[in-house]
């Protein structure tokens, strides 16, 4: 299989870490005795094609007391997707795990459902949308509950890796550019001006209600 050389780089170096994580996270499958797959799927569910994260933020930001939280995660996920879906993506073109047939992954991958992605591996889609969404929900938020949101995200990551459809390089990939586009969408959101980001949207809905009285 003709790799690039960023390709070629990470399954090197990462070799080690890869299979030791991958099968740490498949003893927890062993230990469970395989009911935690349909939760893992589920919430590996919730970030496919970034649609429910996507809606989570609209509807956050047609709520006034949310709407800086929405804002936020929306910049975050689009700089998180230009990032990954049309840059890192495309340029490194990783195989995914279970491309290999005769690798270490291909039989767990085949145990746990044999999930396909249409695109490249590096880094996990998944877990830069869930982080670059839930990193602004924790730093706006009360941190009595806005740790969940990271939660969530870690959780996101470990569903990639459980289902055998990244490694854990993906991962950790999309933790970083995530993380970084979360900070800056949440850095934007801030340097709007209140009235930009609720006032415009209050005074368009009365105007709206007023035409129709």
């Amino acid at each position: 299989m003709t790799m690039t050389a960023g390709a070629y780089w990470l399954n090197s170096t990462f070799s080690a870490f890869d299979e030791g994580i991958t099968m740490a996270v498949h003893r927890l499958y062993e230990a469970c005795g395989g009911w935690m797959t349909p939760i893992m799927e589920l919430i590996s569910l919730l970030g496919k094609g970034g649609i429910f994260l996507i809606l989570l933020s609209v509807i956050l930001m047609l709520c006034r007391p949310t709407r800086r939280f929405g804002t936020a995660m929306a910049l975050g996920l689009a700089i998180g997707a230009i990032a990954v879906n049309l840059w890192l993506k495309v340029v490194i073109a990783r195989p995914r795990p279970y491309a290999d047939v005769n690798g270490v992954f291909y039989p767990l991958w085949q145990m746990l459902g044999s999930h396909t992605e249409s695109d490249f591996s590096f880094p996990s889609g998944h877990t830069n949308a869930a982080f670059a969404s839930m990193v602004p929900v924790f730093l706006l938020g009360d941190k009595k509950w806005s740790w969940l949101a990271l939660l969530f995200a870690f959780l996101m990551g470990v569903s990639r890796i459980y289902l055998v459809v990244h490694f854990p390089s993906d991962v950790l990939g999309g933790i970083i550019t995530g993380t970084i586009a979360g900070l800056i969408g949440t850095l934007i959101a801030k340097l709007i001006p209140t009235h930009s980001v609720w006032y415009g949207w209050d005074v368009f809905k009365k105007r709206t209600k007023g035409a129709h009285e």
